[in-house]
């Protein structure tokens, strides 16, 4: 008898969205009223269901529709999004999801997530050129050596290099460039490909979920709530601390296992492929010369322009593709490629990572099927009815569960804030606990299902190593529930502080 192979990532994602389009038909449909922020005007602009109408921009107007949030946080550009207005949801007509919406939710979120998509291309296209010129071969030969017998020096530092990139300015999205690069660097050290993932993907949630100064999430859902951001500081970044130390541990603990016996890798059976895939650059016979020191420096440099230009320019996806086209550019340049030469290069180095591309537009496709089913407002209503009457022992931990099963139909951190936020953290004012401890338990909530999410980055992340997701679940399942009992256990003991 065959043995059945786990789906791949895109038909998860498929039936995912076959699923989501089912619940279109179950799930009644609801909307809140919507506060806009036109700067222009400085004016508000209030959506209802078949009505429009144009506000004073005013701490006046907020304190009539109970939103507890201080005006300057709309005039200053902290709150750019439509903001829910809280008791306002009203049931709507269905518009459930039939065939014709389903197949073609794909295709509609590959056109969303364009932005992104053309990220992805023009790394994979970056990359391409990088291996043509042999600098990577040359610069990985050199840092095995360099590193030998101190290889875990590698886990600590990128782990926590990305996990403070996820803490101050949302690091996360942005890591796909990195799985190409450290993955053969990884192998070189004698890890396997899952330490490369660990280190990456672990590292970036564990510093979103922990999220201190991070504009998309922090501080976008402070304001939402009424709140300076820096109010829930403190518990934040403890759990950064201590968040980032048990992620790191757990993976030293799981490398030096496969370091000392490589059939203890959870993904033993892809050894051979994998080093294939990347190529066994240890015993590279490229001299590091100066021009390719300067190609890995120029490479290096798109990188800290990137996130330079992210965390102080408010760069966004254009400007992040414009940074590793023209890198691409110089370093063909450099390498003295030809024209005829570089472009087939860069195409069909952008074509290796066209399948991570269609996922991340697949699971946007997701999210497009619940706006047009009109559902998400509906499963927010109920879950901010779920919580009364609780103690608020009881009610921060039903909270941090409330988010992690609303991140599957809202993976976006920025868009679960001003969706929830207004709804939510005034709930925190009944049961006589801080707004911060709201904060703080979205951000847990949504953080902690990252780590498995599927229709967040893992998907796209692991399709890049051509890792299964049953693999990735096996390996991570018991830090989701170290995490997860630790998490639990910090919340209960602050709302009693």
């Amino acid at each position: 008898m065959k043995k059945i192979k786990f789906p791949t990532a895109q038909t998860i994602l498929i039936i995912i969205a076959g699923i989501v389009a089912i619940l279109t038909w179950m799930i009644p449909s609801g909307k809140f009223d919507s506060l806009t922020y036109n700067k222009a005007e400085n004016t508000f602009t209030k959506t209802s269901l078949n009505k429009t109408e144009t506000l004073a921009a005013s701490q006046e107007t907020l304190d009539a529709l109970n939103i507890n949030i201080p005006i300057e946080k709309f005039t200053n550009g902290d709150i750019w999004k439509p903001i829910g207005i809280p008791n306002t949801y009203q049931k709507v007509e269905a518009k459930p999801q039939g065939f014709v919406a389903f197949i073609q939710s794909p295709i509609k979120g590959i056109i969303e997530a364009a932005d992104i998509i053309f990220l992805v291309l023009f790394i994979g296209g970056l990359i391409g050129i990088m291996n043509h010129t042999g600098a990577f071969d040359a610069g990985i030969s050199w840092l095995a050596h360099t590193l030998k017998g101190k290889e875990f020096l590698l886990i600590i530092l990128v782990t926590l290099l990305i996990a403070i990139g996820g803490t101050t300015f949302g690091l996360a999205e942005e890591t796909i460039a990195f799985y190409p690069i450290l993955i053969p660097i990884f192998l070189a050290a004698k890890y396997d490909a899952m330490v490369a993932l660990a280190c990456i993907y672990l590292g970036s949630s564990i510093g979103t979920m922990c999220s201190t100064t991070n504009p998309f999430s922090a501080i976008i859902a402070s304001d939402a709530a009424g709140i300076n951001w820096t109010t829930g500081l403190t518990g934040r970044f403890i759990m950064l601390i201590l968040g980032t130390l048990i992620c790191t541990l757990y993976t030293l603990r799981y490398a030096k296992r496969v370091k000392n016996d490589p059939s203890k890798s959870v993904i033993y059976s892809q050894k051979e492929a994998i080093e294939t895939m990347f190529g066994n650059t240890t015993n590279s016979t490229i001299k590091l010369s100066i021009r390719l020191k300067l190609i890995l420096f120029i490479f290096a440099m798109c990188f800290i322009v990137m996130i330079y230009g992210v965390s102080q320019r408010e760069w966004w996806f254009l400007e992040m593709t414009v940074v590793f086209f023209v890198g691409a550019i110089i370093i063909g340049f450099l390498a003295k490629i030809d024209e005829y030469t570089f472009v087939d290069t860069f195409v069909k180095g952008a074509s290796d990572l066209l399948g991570v591309a269609l996922i991340i537009g697949i699971a946007r496709g997701i999210t497009v099927l619940m706006e047009d089913g009109q559902i998400s407002d509906t499963l927010l209503y109920y879950a901010s009815n779920a919580t009364n009457g609780m103690h608020k022992g009881v009610f921060i931990n039903a909270m941090l569960y409330i988010y992690g099963g609303l991140s599957f139909f809202i993976p976006s951190s920025s868009g679960m804030a001003v969706l929830t936020m207004p709804i939510m953290s005034p709930l925190a004012d009944g049961v006589g606990i801080g707004r911060e401890l709201i904060v703080n338990t979205y951000q847990y909530g949504m953080g902690l299902f990252a780590f498995i999410n599927p229709t967040g980055l893992i998907l796209a992340s692991l399709a890049i190593v051509k890792v299964g997701y049953d693999k990735w679940l096996k390996f991570v399942m018991p830090l989701v529930i170290i995490l997860t009992v630790f998490t639990m256990l910090v919340l209960t003991i602050t709302v009693y502080l």
